[in-house]
């Protein structure tokens, strides 16, 4: 989960870096089963940006204030991985609240 916040906080705000962000999180979400639910959540809630704008270009704005909040969803993800579980329960129900759109 480190080694996702770090490769996204080098990345540049446009679509590509989601629809990558995506592919990364479902290959976890196979590969990492103590950690599926996150990565899952964290998947899913790109699906409604991504299909939001698909080939259409993104405004500069909305793609630098989504992204750092995208950064700010992902930290919070990988800081609740060490939580107590029921803790985690929390910050899992808090990732599935986020609306990146």
């Amino acid at each position: 989960m480190v080694e996702l916040h770090s490769w996204l906080s080098h990345q540049h705000p446009g679509l590509k870096t989601y629809v990558t962000l995506q592919q990364k999180t479902d290959a976890l979400a196979e590969t990492d089963a103590e950690h599926r639910a996150v990565y899952r959540l964290l998947s899913s809630m790109l699906d409604p940006f991504i299909a939001s704008f698909d080939e259409e270009p993104l405004p500069a704005g909305v793609a630098e204030s989504t992204f750092q909040r995208l950064l700010s969803v992902v930290r919070d993800a990988e800081s609740a991985i060490a939580l107590a579980p029921d803790q985690q329960i929390r910050a899992l129900n808090q990732i599935a609240s986020v609306e990146l759109v």
